[in-house]
């Protein structure tokens, strides 16, 4: 006899998604994480009356109504938005490549004479066809501000020279001839009020929830359970690496609470040299603009600089290498798990695909229409 409909292995946003639908069309639901907390990787945990993002900054923009007005049922959403600013050896510059950015840059004024300067040096570069990211880059926004802003960042963060990493990659970076701050070129953004643990925890109201459960060291067990089981770790590991390990970046992050108000006055700074050893420093603090749950302006700060890594055994899996390799051994992967009829593969690791979290949220209410589950 099963005692639950589905288990759900990993309280992420994937997984917390298809349990709050599965139980609101009458479902019995187990859900399991092998972390002590749930919510994955967009878990927030208060350090001096601000919600830190520890596993990395998380800021949700997105499009898609049906998405926005979903995770609004969870929390209330502050008006933040993303503007990012660049450090190149103390150089600070606009992120996204806009024309503040071209204006400090070269000293152009109108979009006209920014949209020249970069065909003039997409020209000089020889690119027709962009055949790799750093050519990709050079194409869009010309070869002084790839130097300085894209390719010192880029090569600490995949590990790899930018002449060897795919075009589009890069495909997604804003440039705009116009005076928009605004990284995310998205209908509807902010940070949930409270935190996204908060969020997750409402999704998962009334849901049987096992922290500190391995899935592996208790698979026969747990499969037992349930008719079917929802997967949203790693792909390779739920075959026990039998085609070798997939590829990943790994991100390890040195946070310290600081003894004053302000440490470099926004919430995102991307170190953009090769020399400094970490991408990006973040502060949590101005993801709420400053201030406590009552609006009082907080007299301390929390910051985080992130180190980019390649993934071994032990370390959290963050952004699958999505090259020729690892798209092949994806293949072989994927071809396993369609042929088990009764577990659902799904998320970033399940998937082996990197999501934005609006895109994790639309795939799992699909995948539950998809499993024939109606909401009463």
């Amino acid at each position: 006899m099963k005692y639950y409909d589905y288990l759900i292995v990993g309280a992420g946003l994937y997984g917390a998604v298809f349990a709050q639908q599965a139980k609101a069309a009458g479902k019995s639901v187990l859900v399991i994480d092998k972390r002590s907390h749930i919510a994955g990787n967009i878990y927030t945990e208060e350090i001096e009356g601000i919600n830190v993002h520890k596993y990395g900054a998380h800021i949700f923009h997105t499009n898609n109504k049906i998405v926005w007005d979903y995770v609004n049922r969870f929390a209330e959403f502050n008006r933040f938005t993303n503007s990012p600013v660049a450090n190149y050896h103390d150089e600070l510059y606009s992120l996204p490549f806009n024309m503040y950015t071209f204006n400090k840059m070269w000293g152009v004024v109108t979009p006209e004479e920014a949209a020249a300067k970069i065909e003039e040096q997409k020209k000089a570069a020889g690119i027709t066809e962009p055949k790799n990211l750093e050519e990709q880059a050079i194409s869009l926004v010309g070869t002084d501000i790839y130097e300085k802003l894209v390719k010192g960042y880029t090569e600490k963060q995949w590990g790899r020279p930018c002449a060897e990493l795919p075009a589009f990659i890069i495909k997604r970076l804003p440039v705009r001839l116009t005076f928009d701050n605004n990284y995310f070129n998205a209908l509807y953004q902010g940070i949930p009020v409270g935190g996204y643990t908060k969020m997750v925890e409402n999704m998962l109201d009334g849901i049987e929830v096992r922290l500190n459960t391995d899935y592996f060291e208790h698979k026969a067990e747990l499969d037992s359970l349930a008719e079917k089981v929802v997967y949203t770790g790693p792909i390779d590991a739920y075959f026990n690496y039998c085609y070798g390990p997939l590829e990943y970046r790994s991100v390890r992050f040195e946070t310290e609470a600081l003894d004053k108000p302000n440490f470099q006055g926004n919430a995102a700074v991307n170190y953009t040299d090769r020399e400094t050893p970490w991408t990006r420093i973040i502060e949590h603090k101005w993801f709420e603009f400053g201030k406590d749950k009552d609006g009082n302006y907080l007299p301390k700060t929390v910051i985080s600089r992130e180190y980019s890594s390649e993934w071994k055994p032990g370390d959290e899996p963050y952004y699958p290498v999505n090259d020729e390799k690892n798209g092949t051994l994806y293949a072989k992967y994927k071809a396993l798990a369609d042929a088990e009829k009764n577990v659902i593969f799904g998320g970033r690791l399940g998937e082996y695909k990197y999501y934005d979290m609006d895109a994790v949220i639309a795939t799992a209410l699909k995948r539950v229409k998809i499993a024939g589950i109606k909401i009463k």
